[in-house]
């Protein structure tokens, strides 16, 4: 069963990985999507958290 987790974190570690990259690489070019995917990085970020933490993740709407 921990198995599980630890496979769900490290596919959303991955992602999160992505994301901030993605960020970065568009802060040098477009700062509005920069700002975007920043935020979409920190609610994978949430999500890893909860998962550390054995609560549900809260999904908040854009």
């Amino acid at each position: 069963m921990f198995g599980l987790f630890g496979d769900k974190k490290a596919k959303l570690e991955r992602h999160y990985n992505k994301l901030a990259e993605e960020a970065y690489k568009l802060s040098h070019t477009n700062r509005q999507q920069s700002d975007f995917k920043q935020a979409e990085a920190a609610e994978v970020l949430k999500q890893i958290e909860a998962l550390e933490c054995g609560s549900t993740p809260r999904m908040t709407k854009s």
